[in-house]
């Protein structure tokens, strides 16, 4: 559980926490995806947009992350519900990309505050950080429900899951970079050439 201890702590005043870092770079990466996929199948639904919006998603998860206020824990639960309401919504086509990651967010973060924090904000302050109405607010909330079953509680075994997963992430982001491959210049003479020819040959025997 160590790793999860580090995962959600805070950042500093400045700093975006990990977990919030971590949950924007795997949506931002699924949504890159199915944009690409250009999805034909796609169900009309609650969560989507006619136009894509004009924040990014981590930049739009750095808001919600500022304002919100809420453990860095609900980000994590946050994503389970996310995977429940996937999979249950897969009979509907209901997909992450960039007309519906955003509502898909905004929406799962409220559920997981209210399930989790003693002390959270009420869902027109959520509206406002999420850039909706209030009436959109309570209607995805409860599409975002029924969407899930209702099914909130994340068992202890579960939330350590979803931390490695998030953990995984950040050491895929946090690596560095590949060294440049240097070019392997050839055939610069004919002395070269035949060089490279041997080499190749004896690469064969």
């Amino acid at each position: 559980m160590a790793g999860c201890e580090e995962l959600v702590e805070s950042g500093g005043a400045e700093e975006m926490p990990r977990v919030v870092a971590a949950l924007a770079g795997i949506l931002e990466r699924v949504a890159e995806r199915n944009d690409a996929a250009e999805l034909s199948a796609v169900a009309a639904s609650a969560f989507r947009t006619t136009t894509k919006p004009g924040i990014s998603v981590r930049a739009y998860m750095a808001r919600i992350a500022r304002f919100a206020g809420c453990s860095p824990a609900c980000y994590v639960v946050a994503h389970v519900y996310l995977d429940r309401l996937l999979r249950r919504g897969r009979r509907l086509a209901l997909a992450v990309d960039s007309y519906s990651v955003h509502r898909l967010l905004i929406t799962a973060v409220l559920a997981a505050v209210k399930f989790m924090d003693d002390i959270c904000y009420n869902n027109a302050y959520f509206a406002k950080v999420g850039g909706i109405s209030l009436a959109e607010m309570n209607y995805l909330e409860v599409d975002f429900l029924f969407g899930v079953g209702f099914d909130l509680n994340v068992a202890p075994e579960t939330f350590a899951d979803y931390c490695a997963v998030l953990q995984s992430e950040l050491l895929c982001a946090e690596a560095p970079p590949p060294p440049p491959l240097r070019l392997q210049h050839c055939c610069l003479s004919d002395d070269d050439a035949g060089a490279g020819c041997s080499a190749q040959q004896q690469l064969a025997a």
